[in-house]
């Protein structure tokens, strides 16, 4: 089954026309794993791409590969060749004897013996992988990992101008104002979703879901659900699975005799498939799952006066105990104080302290503002510290960082008592309003230079219990 090298290159030849046409992202890349596996012959091949949360993988193209095979449901990345996450070229001789495969049974019904993951890196990152496979036990040759290695590479500058059109798309203005590399957004699964939906219920699901930031994935797997001798001969295929609750989601208008033979479809899944997780939904149901995982204000309605949702919850509390972990192993050994300013910094100093793993106390400043003779506001301390912090280890905690006059008020007025260390942790860091350079040593996330709300942070005195970050609608904010 080995190639010669006029074969990839006449594939890579083919491969680079391929990605320097202007077809759709996930027609280019069915070509690109038809042309990889014809190069090295192989019997299929496939693209994937890890999410955000990089904990699944989702398929941008494939070749060669039975409907039921990529249907078998989502890719844990930590269950799935878990090795090419470290950036390793992988070989599975027997997929349905190895324990890195996480579909052993799929794979051996579907006639998948072999298998090679390569991956497709970009500055470093693994972003995604290259599969191929054989129906037969395959020794795959340097030769053939080194082409699948080329054309991993090729991938990931197609992958960047996808990020390119992306932002550009997005937020290129006449004004001449020209887009940053540093600036571009990585390409998840909101970018590759499907041209039409089924029915417009989908469609207004999938922007419900938007809004609170949940990640989904369309119609990611079929379900056999009867069979005619070795035959299938009925599936199901849910509506939406949701990678953060490992739920499988099937919408229903409330017309009883649909709801009936869903409930049928559902009822028979989950017979056969105890360890599925999956809910008929309507409307109605959507609003109090929301509720129910704490995604939604009160799990009825889109919060009122937010634009859109930042960051959900689920993105914040993984970023906190990433930080938590971060802070432990840099303070291992010493007896921490945590100084935050009241009041925004509530909510994140609460969750951030109940993930640091070392012996910790918190203390807490109030600061107001008022006009002064000249220009601009003057800041002034109104509630102090209670305790001494003088050659202890302090760490001060921000909500946000905007033009950092704040905080570099109150790192002189800490200084000035004399600890023995000093440094400084941010949930949001908004780098376009500042006016003073200050020193951050951790920093949660990056914000646009919007108005945002949630977690702590209010206008007005509104919006601090919102278990998200949200950016205010323009319209809403005066003077």
């Amino acid at each position: 089954m080995g190639k010669s090298r006029g074969s990839y290159y006449l594939a890579l030849k083919q491969i680079a026309k391929t990605a320097n046409s202007d077809s759709s992202l996930r027609k280019i890349c069915n070509s690109i794993a038809k042309s990889a596996a014809k190069a090295i012959g192989a019997n299929g091949c496939r693209i994937l791409l890890l999410n955000p949360q990089r904990d699944h993988l989702i398929t941008l193209g494939a070749y060669g590969l039975s409907d039921l095979y990529l249907r078998k449901g989502p890719l844990d990345a930590r269950k799935s060749l878990p090795k090419v996450l470290e950036g390793k070229v992988i070989v599975i001789p027997d997929a349905s004897k190895d324990e890195q495969v996480q579909h052993p049974q799929v794979a051996e019904s579907q006639r998948v013996c072999s298998i090679v993951g390569v991956p497709i890196l970009k500055q470093g990152e693994v972003i995604g992988e290259i599969r191929a496979y054989t129906h037969e036990p395959h020794q795959f040759s340097e030769a053939d990992k080194n082409f699948l290695i080329t054309t991993a590479n090729t991938t990931a500058i197609l992958l960047e101008r996808a990020e390119l059109r992306l932002l550009l798309g997005k937020n290129y203005q006449a004004s001449g104002k020209q887009a940053k590399l540093a600036q571009l957004p990585r390409l998840t699964t909101a970018s590759l979703r499907p041209v039409e939906f089924a029915h417009p219920s989908e469609e207004e699901f999938a922007k419900l879901l938007d809004f609170y930031c949940i990640e989904w994935l369309y119609e990611p797997r079929s379900f056999p659900l009867r069979w005619a001798g070795n035959e299938i001969a009925e599936m199901f295929t849910p509506d939406f699975y949701l990678p953060e609750l490992d739920l499988y989601v099937e919408l229903t208008t409330l017309k009883q005799s649909l709801i009936t033979e869903k409930n049928r479809k559902v009822r028979q899944l989950k017979e056969l498939y105890p360890e599925i997780n999956i809910k008929l939904l309507n409307k109605n149901d959507f609003f109090k799952l929301l509720a129910k995982y704490d995604y939604g204000p009160l799990g009825e309605a889109k919060v009122e006066g937010v634009n859109r949702i930042l960051y959900s919850r689920s993105q914040i509390q993984r970023r906190v105990r990433t930080l938590a972990r971060r802070i432990s192993h840099d303070y291992t050994g010493q007896r921490l104080v945590m100084v935050g300013i009241l009041k925004g910094v509530v909510c994140f100093m609460t969750d951030l302290m109940q993930h640091i793993s070392l012996p910790i106390s918190i203390d807490f400043m109030a600061i107001s503002y008022y006009g002064g003779e000249g220009d601009g506001e003057v800041i002034k301390i109104t509630k102090d510290l209670d305790s001494s912090i003088t050659g202890k280890h302090v760490l001060m905690v921000e909500d946000i960082v905007d033009t950092g006059m704040t905080l570099n008020y109150a790192l002189a007025h800490l200084l000035a008592h004399n600890p023995a260390t000093l440094h400084v942790c941010t949930l949001l860091d908004k780098r376009a309003r500042r006016l003073i350079n200050v020193p951050l040593d951790y920093i949660g996330f990056e914000v646009p230079d919007e108005f945002v709300v949630g977690y702590g942070l209010d206008y007005k005195g509104e919006y601090r219990n919102l278990p998200f970050i949200a950016i205010l609608k323009p319209e809403l904010i005066t003077d």
